[in-house]
Order: C-alpha cells, then sequence, then structure tokens
C-alpha cells in the first residue's frame, strides 16, 4: 500500500515537472502572435525593470513577466535594459526581446539644423523630426528658467541654438525641452573654441552672438566672414548705421513676403531696422555657426565700410562711399543684364 502512494505520488511530481516544462516552453519559445506585427515601445529613463516588464505585457510583445525576469536573471542582462524608444514585434520570442533590448541603441531621430536657420526655423524641422511640434519646441526656447540655467542673455534662445546635426532618442508625450537643452549645451562646447579663455556674458555675449548672427546672413563665402565682421566693426566704430537688410527682413517676420520696399527701410516701428536705429539690433537674428562667431572674435581689420554681392556669390567691398556707389551701379546693371537674357 506504502509503495502504491509513493508511487503515485512520484508520478505526480513527474507530470507537475513535465507541466511547468511545457509551460516554460510556451512562456519563452512561443511569441505572443505569429506573424508578428511591429510596436513602438517607450522605456522611460529610471524605470524599473518590473515596471518594463509589466509595459511589454500590456504592448503585447511578450506573454508571461514572470518568465522574463527570470530569463533576465538567468542572463544577467536585467541591468542592462536602457531608457529610450524602440521598434519591437509581437512575433520575437521572449530570448529575441530580452537580447535586443539589453543590447539596442533604440530609435534615433535626426534633426540637422543649418547654420542660419532661425529659432522659428528650427522649431519646424523639430516637429517634422517628429521629437515634438513646433510650440512646444518654442515653449521650452523661451522657458525663462531654461535660459538662466544656460546663461542665455535673453528673453529667447535666438541665436544660441547651435548649428548641427544631432541624433535624439524621442521622448514619450510633447516637450521640446530635451531638444532645446542639448542644443545649447552645444553652444557652450563650442564656445571653447571661440572664447578659449574667459567667456563674454550678459550684454558682451548678447553683442557678439548677434553680430555673428549677421555675418552668417550676409554671406555664405567662409573666407569672407572676417572681412564682413570688419565691415560692421568700422560701422560702429564711426557711429554709422548698419544698415543691413537681413535685420529688416528678421524684424518684420510673417510679413516678409520676398521683396522689401523703401517703406520697410524707413519703418521706425520695427526695432531690427538698422536703417533707422544706430547700433546692433535688439539679438540674433538667426543660429550662428563656428566660423561667423570666430570672424566676430577676430575680424580683419581694414578700411572697408561698404560691400555690395557681385552676382557670383561673394562681395565687393568698398572704402569710401562713392566707391560703393560704382560697385553698386556695376553689379546690379550686371544682375539686369543678365536677367533680361
Amino acid at each position: 500500500m506504502l509503495r502504491t502512494i509513493i508511487l503515485g505520488f512520484v508520478i505526480l511530481l513527474v507530470a507537475l515537472a513535465g507541466l511547468a516544462g511545457y509551460q516554460a516552453y510556451q512562456f519563452l519559445a512561443v511569441p505572443p502572435e505569429s506573424p508578428g506585427q511591429a510596436r513602438i515601445v517607450f522605456i522611460e529613463p529610471g524605470q524599473s525593470f518590473d515596471a518594463v516588464a509589466a509595459m511589454l505585457v500590456t504592448e503585447g510583445v511578450l506573454r508571461d513577466a514572470t518568465g522574463f525576469r527570470l530569463l533576465a536573471k538567468a542572463t544577467d542582462k536585467g541591468g542592462k535594459i536602457k531608457a529610450g524608444e524602440f521598434e519591437v514585434s509581437t512575433g520575437w520570442k521572449t530570448s529575441r526581446l530580452l537580447e535586443y533590448l539589453s543590447t539596442a541603441k533604440g530609435i534615433q531621430h535626426k534633426l540637422a539644423a543649418p547654420e542660419g536657420l532661425t529659432m522659428r526655423q528650427i522649431a519646424r524641422l523639430a516637429e517634422e523630426a517628429g521629437l515634438c511640434s513646433a510650440g512646444a519646441f518654442l515653449q521650452a526656447a523661451r522657458d525663462p528658467a531654461l535660459l538662466a540655467k544656460y546663461n542665455i542673455p535673453g528673453p529667447n534662445a535666438e541665436g544660441f541654438l547651435f548649428p548641427n546635426t544631432y541624433l535624439f532618442t524621442r521622448k514619450r508625450g510633447d516637450d521640446g525641452t530635451y531638444v532645446v537643452e542639448t542644443m545649447l549645451k552645444e553652444f557652450w562646447k563650442q564656445a571653447d573654441a571661440v572664447w578659449p579663455a574667459a567667456k563674454p556674458s550678459g550684454k558682451d555675449l548678447l553683442s557678439a552672438v548677434t553680430l555673428a548672427s549677421i555675418v552668417e546672413k550676409e554671406t555664405g563665402v567662409d573666407a569672407e566672414r572676417p572681412r564682413v565682421a570688419g565691415v560692421f566693426v568700422n560701422r560702429l566704430a564711426k557711429g554709422m548705421l548698419l544698415q543691413t537688410d537681413p535685420t529688416i527682413i528678421y524684424g518684420l517676420g510673417d510679413k516678409y513676403n520676398g521683396n522689401l520696399i523703401r517703406a520697410h527701410l524707413e519703418d521706425p516701428t520695427n526695432p531690427y531696422n538698422t536703417y533707422v536705429h544706430p547700433g546692433l539690433p535688439p539679438g540674433p537674428i538667426c543660429s550662428p555657426g563656428l566660423k561667423s562667431l570666430l570672424a566676430v572674435v577676430t575680424p580683419e581689420v581694414h578700411e572697408y565700410y561698404y560691400f555690395v554681392a557681385t552676382g557670383e556669390g561673394d562681395h565687393k567691398f568698398s572704402k569710401t562711399l562713392d566707391e560703393h556707389i560704382n560697385a553698386v551701379n556695376k553689379y546690379q546693371r550686371g544682375r539686369a543684364k543678365k536677367a533680361e537674357q
């Protein structure tokens, strides 16, 4: 009788072990779906492994959180899962899902912001890249706390959003802070090359970046940037008006239709009208690149006060107003003739 009871108990244990093995097989070797479907999952910074496992079950890419935890413990990969945005599949086995989440960098979103763009233009690019809405970007770029954190001497981040190509791990929700903050950090990183010793602050910093933004808009020829900067330095030193079209265009904003007219040049209500208001405009008119910043810090020393576009991409520089008028007539007539042909 005792032998029969023991034999029955052994048979029960074997059956239970078989059942457990079958369940383990189901949890680890059989994906949630076949064929699978792509899913985008977000793992938040600081999220616990248990919370990640529960989220993966909710998203339908994992059958069982307990089996996932046991596998992670057995393979020592539980602490290797990083925060980010990941594209996974409901057709993956548990082992493949764990391997991917513990080794992949996640989806990277590219934001290419070239030199010379305004804050609003960069905001639109951030929206097109799927990082945040343009509104959220602009809200962050005007956040007093964020500006104070990075010592930005103005009411917004205009001019300090350093032009570069960035790769971002997108964050959940609509918040542009992480994008703006990354670009401000890059500005100060590049500032080490511009001001290797003491860096300017307050009005001095704002003036330097403002002038660099004007240089950025006035020429696309790198070799000309120090010379163009020298022209504006000479004008400021002599108390002359800067008389630069890009500042007026910036001040017009959405009102600019591609054509500057005399009324624009004579409008005193535009604070960025350097044909009327002396000195620098209130702030930067775009994000200058490294070469424009360097040109302002080390401008070319010369006696030029004027320059005009030749129509070939570069400029003709003049020392006197008479020379400048002759150059304007020469190159404007040349452009007019080309337009007629």
